[in-house]
C-alpha cells in the first residue's frame, strides 16, 4: 500500500528550541511544521495529516500533557514524543501511560532525538499495520461466518423441504413458521443470537414425518385412531433425527420437533406436558404452526381468513396455547402478516 512520507509537527513555546528540532528533523529528510503552542498545534492537526507530534510539556495556556490527552483521543494514529526540561520520573510514566512513544530530556543530544523519532515512527507503522491486519481478519471471519450461516440455513431448509413434500405441503410453510417464531422470540426480548437460532431451527418442526409411511401420511381420507397414533410418532422421530447433534440449531430443532404438539393444558402429545414444563421453543412453534396451517390452502382444505384463524387461536388461549404467547402473537400480527405476504405460497395468489 502506498503511503505518504512521515510528516512531523514540532510544538514548543520557545522559538530557539523549535528551530533546533526543526534543523535536526530537516537534516534527516523529514517534512515538518512548527507551532508555538497547543492551540496552534491543534489547528495545524485539523488542517493536515501528521505522523508524529514532538511536544514540550510546560507551555503557556494548554500544557503538553493536556495536548497529549486531546490528540490521542482525536488522532489515535498520531505518534507523540515529549521533549521537555522536566526530568521527572512520575511525569515520564504518566505521559507514556497516556500513549506517548518517547520522553526526551532537554538538553538532548541530536542522536537521542533521532533514535526516538525513528523508533516512534516505526512503532506507529507497525501498530497501524497490525490494526489493519486485525480488521482484515475480522472482515474475513464475518464473511466466513455469513457463508456458514447461509449454508446451514440452506441445509435446514432442504431437510425441512423433504419432510414437507412428503406431507403435500410447501417448503414456504416451514420458512413462515421459522420467521413467525423469530418475530415472537424477539418480541419477548430474548438475546439476538438465541432468536436467530430459534428462527433457523423452527422449520424442522415436522422433519419426523420423513419416518411415517406413505399409506398413512398421504391418506386422502380421515385417519383411524390407530393411524393417528402412528402420525403422532413424528414428533419423537424428529427428535431422534436431530437430537445429540453437535449443532446447537439442530439440537434446538429436535426440542421443537418433540414439543410443538404439546398443549398448555397438558392434553397434547407425545408426553402430555403442561404449562411452563413445555419448553418455550415448543410453545412458540405450536402457535405459529397452527396459525400457518389454518391460514394456508392445502389440497385437502381451503385457507381460513386471518380473522377466522385468530378467533380459533384466542379461543384456545390457556388450553392449546400459552396465554402470554397468544397475546404477544396478536400484538405482533402486523409483522406476522408481512412475513405471510413475503413468503406466500404461489397457490395463494
Amino acid at each position: 500500500m502506498n503511503q505518504l512520507p512521515p510528516k512531523i509537527l514540532i510544538v514548543d513555546d520557545e522559538e530557539n528550541v523549535r528551530l533546533l528540532i526543526s534543523r535536526i528533523v530537516a537534516g534527516e529528510g523529514y517534512v515538518h511544521a512548527m507551532a508555538a503552542g497547543a492551540d496552534e498545534a491543534l489547528a495545524k492537526l485539523a488542517e493536515s495529516e501528521y505522523s508524529l507530534l514532538i511536544s514540550d510539556i510546560n507551555m503557556p495556556g494548554q500544557d503538553g500533557i493536556s495536548l497529549l490527552r486531546e490528540v490521542k483521543e482525536k488522532y489515535p494514529d498520531l505518534a507523540v514524543i515529549m521533549v521537555t526540561a522536566v526530568d521527572n520520573r512520575l511525569t515520564a510514566k504518566e505521559t507514556l501511560a497516556m500513549g506517548a512513544y518517547g520522553y526526551v530530556i532537554k538538553p538532548f543530544e541530536r542522536n537521542a532525538l533521532i533514535i526516538n523519532i525513528v523508533n516512534a515512527l516505526r512503532r506507529r507503522e507497525l501498530e497501524i499495520a497490525s490494526r489493519r491486519h486485525s480488521e482484515e481478519l475480522e472482515a474475513l471471519v464475518q464473511q466466513r461466518t455469513a457463508e456458514l450461516w447461509q449454508s446451514r440455513d440452506e441445509t435446514i431448509q432442504k431437510l425441512a423441504k423433504a419432510a414437507e413434500f412428503r406431507d403435500n405441503e410447501t417448503a414456504r410453510h416451514t420458512i413462515r413458521v421459522g420467521e413467525y417464531c423469530g418475530i415472537l422470540a424477539r418480541a419477548m426480548g430474548l438475546a439476538d443470537d438465541y432468536c436467530e437460532r430459534i428462527r433457523a431451527a423452527a422449520p424442522l418442526h415436522d422433519v419426523g414425518k420423513i419416518g411415517i409411511h406413505d399409506n398413512i401420511l398421504l391418506k386422502p381420507g380421515r385417519l383411524t385412531p390407530e393411524e393417528f397414533e402412528v402420525i403422532k410418532t413424528h414428533s419423537e422421530i424428529g427428535y431422534r433425527i436431530l437430537g445429540d447433534s453437535l449443532s446447537e440449531v439442530l439440537n434446538l430443532g429436535g426440542v421443537i420437533s418433540l414439543t410443538h404438539h404439546e398443549k398448555y393444558n397438558g392434553k397434547g402429545y407425545p408426553n402430555g406436558l403442561a404449562g411452563d414444563l413445555i419448553p418455550l421453543v415448543g410453545r412458540l412453534a405450536a402457535i405459529c404452526d397452527v396459525f400457518d396451517a389454518l391460514t394456508t390452502k392445502r389440497v385437502y382444505k381451503d385457507a381460513m381468513s386471518v380473522e377466522e384463524a385468530m378467533v380459533i387461536i384466542k379461543k384456545e388461549r390457556g388450553q392449546h396455547f400459552d396465554p402470554a404467547l397468544v397475546d404477544l402473537f396478536e400484538a405482533n400480527l402486523p409483522a406476522i402478516m408481512a412475513i405471510r405476504e413475503k413468503f406466500a405460497d404461489v397457490t395463494d395468489h
